[in-house]
């Protein structure tokens, strides 16, 4: 009796992949840029562009380069953040980066950030910091890290 083989396991995208797709994608939406034009910047379709995004296909070298070159970055750009493969000692930025990266990933987080800066005035700017955390201790009242992270609340 023959037995059919079993299908293979699908393969999960490389941790790197993710990284530079997800790069890819959070530095297009800062430019807002849509993903068909990246793609017609890149004479590619726009589910390519996502397949990148999503980290489903790898990116090569050439196209990498071509991507940095449509959404004026250095090609570095796409893999800030990832640990350094000759075992260099970490960036002490790099833990601030990943919660950078983590806020920016989010649609409300990135459009967060862009409102953000637009704003002049720095007493208006601590205003809504003391309201995000305000927010924040109301959902974890536990975190003491989010409270009052370098400044004061007194000139609110």
């Amino acid at each position: 009796m023959l037995v059919a083989p079993s299908p293979p396991e699908p393969r999960s995208p490389n941790p790197i992949d993710l990284q530079v797709g997800a790069r890819v994608r959070l530095r297009r939406k800062w430019v807002n840029m849509s993903q068909e034009q990246l793609a017609a910047g890149l004479g590619i379709t726009f589910q390519q562009v996502q397949k990148y995004e999503r980290g489903a296909n790898r990116i090569s070298a050439s196209r990498l380069y071509e991507i940095a070159g449509v959404l004026g970055v250095s090609v570095s750009y796409f893999f800030e953040d990832l640990p350094d493969p000759a075992g260099a000692a970490p960036d002490p930025a790099s833990a601030a980066g990943r919660v950078l990266n983590a806020l920016l990933e989010s649609p409300e987080g990135l459009e967060m950030a862009q409102a953000f800066s637009r704003v002049g005035q720095a007493r208006v700017r601590r205003q809504v910091l003391a309201l995000v955390r305000a927010v924040a201790m109301a959902d974890d009242p536990d975190d003491v890290g989010v409270r009052n992270q370098g400044g004061t609340d007194r000139d609110i």
